[in-house]
């Protein structure tokens, strides 16, 4: 296959030969605004028979959506691509999973006709093309372990849709949507099998879902020893708990990664943060994990023999001064710093970034200095170094705000760093007159953190010397592998890198790729405080109460791994007693008789005679093994557990194994069975009573209504063809009722997957009423029809079905979807009228239909962006249910009218602009929904203030400041969408009500252009507006009405400069051009597409937030809360 030619004729599919797992983007396609129509289809290219036998195979899939708007689909397939003969295929939701963002997963294609037990690992990223700017592209990437439970995988909130059906953010291009996948297949073998202990001597951290930023800067911060025994000798006690004190958790995880053959967990340390788990499946930065945890420690230290050790580990301090020119005055202020960000952008390594950082800044101009007691004055102002600390912390500033773009951006940009960094040179030109110029500040570098991705979401990792040979190891979560100084140090520099060409005889395109994999943070640790640093740590330095725990919790797991590894030579024989029964019943459980797992369980070799075992039960319990009569339990069709025989002698006799195997068809290892003792008035022991074939075994619970309250009341033989009447006497003396209490009695038969309770004759036979062994049998005194109306649950079917379907459901304001507001105590087949007049109850408000209600996501632990309809469910149940999970939160919102009646409205927000004052105010507008746009219009006059009377007004649809459409007066409301676009209402200008024959009404938007990027980008801002033309009209013309209707004042206006924008780009115009001659096309796309531009900078301040808001958007900063 000629890979070359193919590429040249496509351009549309990469595979690379990778040596690593970086991350590559072609450029070549990415350039010069919007890209051809004429976009092929998703295909494929694979060379992997090009590819090294080590190599993992990777390949990159590139898939091209026409007409993506309009798509009438909830979800979509790619075609199937294949990987080293596996398929797969990527799916998405073009309006989201159930949420308002774009999402997008890796599926397993074939999944449904696999084997049973399949299984495949696999690295993979998932990209939206950005075809304007491919520096744009959002790249997120991840792996899984794909399965029959799991077989798609990806992010759910990828972009948010608002950001990808803006035009003018490049993802959606003549309405074609461009995917990539890249995908790398690993060798399942290879990554559960592989020691890091065995290969490398190091272990790494296992990750709790989006915790590789925290593992790489623990694993950095494990590997600098002074900084370890410190924390070691921090005081903790042998009554702290690792999940409430950060000290001790830090410690017992630094002591695994010291002396653990496994990987070890970081749970107990987030749970000393005081995280949830929302907190670990949330990705945050590295560099503010960082600061935190070093403020926490160093509060920690306070007092101890440890204090001060992270500042004399990682303080420094430079000067900041200002300095007049002219006058002898000079201004200083020392700061510290625990590390320093430096600039990427625009430097070419870290030398550059420390020239940058202590430029001179010259204040002059409108710019001076106000100097004290000699006013403004010409001035420079820098910052120079008093000292550097030993551990030297380098923060790559690799993420910027981009304002132009209102957005984060990742610079990939090359930027190199050196092994040795020699801050004193050219004669210490980094360092302040203050600084002691006898310290010699050579650093060597200890470790390189690397952030793999895009700003969107990525992978973190490290590589590290451990001892500063030249030994480098990659620590990337659970996996360490001995790494080469050139992995470490250039692959990690990012910038381009070309794609190997397959015919280099021929004259192949060359393809260039941004690598997104880069150093983010680097440590030195200066030479002169080398020894000191790393030092020797060993036993002697850890807590003896930390090794006594640690080594318990060790010889416990490997207690726990011996068990397991012997558990085919016994069997767990878990014994239920009548104590068991009445210690649960009406606690812990309401139907059966026990939960088995809270019982004593033996562990008894299987050879063992059972008859032997009974003497262990004799030295558990101070049962005589004569008085011990063992019932075997019964799982039954309806799949409730029944005692269903006794052992016989015989088997008795027989071994535990073999025991095991006659009572347990599911050939699992336990062997279930219940106790029987019989005691005598005077408490003591009874040899088991002779059990004919006529006798059966009954367990009764007894029932008050009155206290809501069900217990285990005891057991008895009853002749089988007997009458319930004939044991009447003992069950009242058992339920301690009065001698002639009237009783009713019910069979328990089963809870799954509803409630079955019948009531039993007491007239006939117990074998009439299909009763035997192990059945229960529930009792409770006689109600009349008066008196059962006194109670909630009367009887004890009624009782039975609330405690099967109760349901505690926790209440939060939508409005403050984290803060519980309160519980209440409900049933899940409560309907939904049930469920909003308890919760407005609760509220004190009078009219249960002015609230309502929104379910739980429980993936993204936020509410669910649509509302429950009136009367949209059916129950509660309904209500709690996301996916194949039940949840117990739901949202609540008081509203001003009933639901109903809002439902059958139109919600609308609408920007109305005043003609004259400069003031924009936003109206609710609330319509049947069957309104038309004249009825809003009409609506909307009643609430403002028009310049005249008989004004007209008109309703538009602007997004990302530009005007789409104006409505028609007679559209129907329904439809129309105010959650991305923003409705904006103004009185039409008189110019306009009488446009002559070739007069011409166009669009005029403000717009700049970003100079770091493509010059043909523009950047729209600030509200656009229409504009009326004549024919021959020159710019000079058009310039006078212009800054008349935005008053902008002369000195500003005449910087500004005016632009012919076709397809975003933009022609300037000179002040004598006829500007009519330019808008004279009637067959364009969108009015949008060609428009008037007025480039001036964007002076207005930044909002503090977002107009189109998603509903719910939490982003949450790094805290350490205890």
């Amino acid at each position: 296959m000629d890979l070359g030619s193919n590429l040249r004729a496509r351009a549309r599919v990469c595979l690379q030969q990778q040596e690593d797992e970086e991350m590559l983007v072609p450029h070549q396609e990415l350039t010069e605004g919007p890209q051809p129509m004429e976009v092929l289809s998703a295909e494929t290219v694979s060379a992997s028979e090009n590819q090294q036998v080590e190599d993992p195979p990777t390949l990159k899939y590139r898939w091209t959506i026409e007409n993506f708007s309009r798509l009438n689909t909830k979800k979509l397939y790619s075609d199937i691509f294949h990987v080293v003969g596996y398929k797969w295929r990527v799916l998405i939701f073009p309006k989201g999973n159930n949420v308002d963002h774009l999402s997008l997963y890796l599926d397993v294609a074939d999944s449904a006709t696999l084997p049973y037990g399949w299984s495949r690992y696999a690295q993979f990223s998932l990209a939206v093309v950005n075809q304007i700017h491919g520096k744009y592209t959002i790249r997120k990437d991840t792996q899984h372990q794909f399965n029959g439970r799991e077989s798609d995988w990806g992010f759910t909130s990828f972009m948010s849709l608002s950001e990808l059906y803006d035009p003018s953010r490049g993802y959606l291009v003549n309405d074609t949507f461009v995917i990539e996948a890249e995908v790398t297949v690993r060798k399942v073998v290879d990554y559960w099998s592989y020691d890091s202990k065995k290969e490398t001597g190091y272990v790494g951290l296992k990750n709790q879902g989006a915790t590789c930023y925290m593992n790489s800067l623990l694993q950095t911060l494990y590997h600098i020893p002074y900084f370890r025994k410190a924390v070691y000798h921090m005081p903790t006690t042998e009554n702290d708990m690792p999940s409430g004190s950060i000290p001790l958790a830090l410690q017992s995880l630094f002591y695994k990664l010291q002396y653990s053959d496994n990987s070890v967990a970081t749970k107990e340390l987030t749970k000393s943060f005081g995280w949830d788990t929302y907190d670990s499946f949330m990705q945050h930065d590295v560099q503010e994990l960082n600061r935190v945890l070093c403020e926490k420690l160093e509060d920690k230290m306070k007092g101890t023999v440890v204090e001060g050790t992270i500042q004399h580990l990682f303080e420094g301090h430079h000067m900041n001064y200002i300095e007049c020119i002219n006058v002898d005055y000079k201004s200083t202020r020392k700061e510290s710093f625990y590390d320093l960000q430096l600039d990427v952008k625009g430097c070419r390594d870290v030398y550059a970034s420390f020239d940058k950082y202590v430029e001179v800044e010259r204040l002059e101009g409108d710019n001076k200095y106000q100097a004290e007691n000699h006013g403004l004055q010409d001035a420079k102002k820098g910052v120079l170094f008093i000292d550097f600390p030993p551990v030297l912390q380098l923060q790559l500033k690799r993420f910027e705000y981009d304002f132009m773009r209102d957005t984060m951006v990742k610079i990939n940009d090359r930027y190199e760093f050196p092994l040795q960094l020699d801050l004193d040179k050219d004669n210490g030109k980094y360092l302040s007159p203050d600084a002691d110029r006898r310290v010699r500040n050579l650093y060597t570098l200890h470790s390189v953190l690397v952030h793999s991705g895009g700003v969107h979401g990525g992978h973190y990792y490290a590589f590290i010397r451990p001892t500063l040979s030249h030994l480098w190891f990659k620590f990337d979560d659970e996996k360490v592998t001995k790494e080469d100084a050139k992995k470490a140090l250039e692959e990690q520099y990012g910038g381009e890198e070309e794609l190997p060409q397959t015919n280099p005889g021929l004259n192949n395109t060359t393809f260039k790729f941004t690598k997104y994999s880069n150093a983010y943070m680097l440590v030195y640790i200066r030479e002169s405080d080398k020894e000191k640093i790393m030092c020797d740590v060993d036993e002697k330095d850890i807590a003896e109460h930390l090794r006594i725990r640690l080594k318990k919790e060790q010889e416990e797991k490997e207690h726990k791994k011996k068990e397991k590894a012997e558990a085919h030579l016994y069997t767990i024989i878990k014994v239920a007693r009548n104590e068991d029964l009445m210690e649960q019943i009406g606690k812990e459980i309401f139907f059966d008789l026990v939960d088995h797992d809270k019982v004593r369980a033996f562990r008894i070799q299987k050879q063992l005679p059972f008859n032997h075992f009974k003497e262990e039960v004799f030295k558990e319990f101070g049962i005589p093994v004569q008085f011990q009569r063992f019932w075997l339990w019964a799982k039954r069709q309806n799949h409730t557990y029944r005692p269903n025989r006794p052992l016989t002698p015989q088997e008795e006799t027989q071994s535990v194994g073999q025991l095991r195997e006659v009572s347990n068809k599911t050939h699992n290892a336990e062997l279930k069975l219940f106790l029987e003792v019989e005691i005598g008035p005077d408490l003591h022991f009874l040899p088991p009573p002779l059990k004919t074939k006529e006798e059966i075994l009954l367990f009764f619970k007894l029932y008050d209504p009155e206290k809501e309250d069900l217990k285990f009341v005891g057991r008895l033989f009853v002749k089988s063809l007997g009458k319930p009447t004939e044991v009447f006497s003992k069950l009242i003396e058992m339920a301690e009722f009065p001698p002639n209490e009237e009783i009713d009695l019910y069979e328990e038969i089963k809870f799954e997957p509803t409630v079955m309770c019948e009531h039993i004759d007491k007239r006939i036979s117990f074998k009439s009423s299909q009763l035997e062994d192990g059945d229960i049998i529930c009792y409770q005194k006689s109600l009349t029809s008066t008196n059962r109306n006194q109670f909630r649950y009367p009887d004890v079917p009624s009782f039975l079905e609330y405690v099967r379907n109760r349901q505690v459901v926790f209440f939060r304001a939508l409005e403050k979807p984290k803060e519980e507001d309160f519980s209440l105590e409900l049933s899940k087949l409560f309907t939904y009228d049930d469920v909003v007049e308890r919760v407005a109850r609760q509220l004190g408000v009078d009219d249960p239909s002015k609230i309502r209600l929104s379910s739980h996501n429980c993936y993204s632990q936020q509410p669910k962006p649509q509302p429950i309809k009136y009367r949209g469910v059916d129950h509660l149940v309904d209500m709690l249910v996301h996916y194949n999970q039940t949840s117990d939160i739901l949202y609540y919102e008081i509203l001003d009218i009933p639901l109903p009646e809002l439902q059958g409205l139109k919600t609308l927000k609408v920007a109305f602009h005043h003609a004259i004052k400069e003031e924009v105010v936003i109206h609710i507008i609330r319509l049947p929904k069957n309104s038309t746009v004249a009825d809003v219009i009409n609506d909307l006059k009643t609430k403002v203030e028009l310049s005249r009377p008989d004004a007209e007004v008109r309703l538009l649809e602007v997004f990302y400041h530009k005007i789409y459409k104006i409505f028609p007066p007679g559209e129907k409301i329904e439809n129309i969408n105010d959650q991305y676009w923003t409705l904006r209402a103004e009185e039409i200008p008189e110019e306009e009500k009488s446009l002559g024959l070739h007069d011409r009404l166009i669009h005029v938007y403000h717009f700049t252009r970003d100079s770091n990027q493509n010059q043909m980008q523009v950047q729209n801002f600030g509200e656009p507006f229409f504009l009326v033309i004549k024919e021959g009209e020159t710019l000079t013309d058009i310039k006078i009405r212009i800054q008349k209707k935005l008053q902008v004042p002369d000195d500003e206006f005449s910087k500004w400069k005016f632009a012919f924008i076709s397809l975003g780009r933009p022609e300037y115009l000179q002040d004598s051009d006829i500007v009519s001659n330019r808008f004279q096309r009637r067959d364009i796309y969108g009015a949008w597409e060609q428009y008037l531009g007025l480039e001036h900078s964007d002076t207005a301040p930044k909002k503090a937030y977002t107009t189109n808001q998603n509903r719910h958007t939490f982003e949450k900063p790094v805290k350490i809360y205890n």
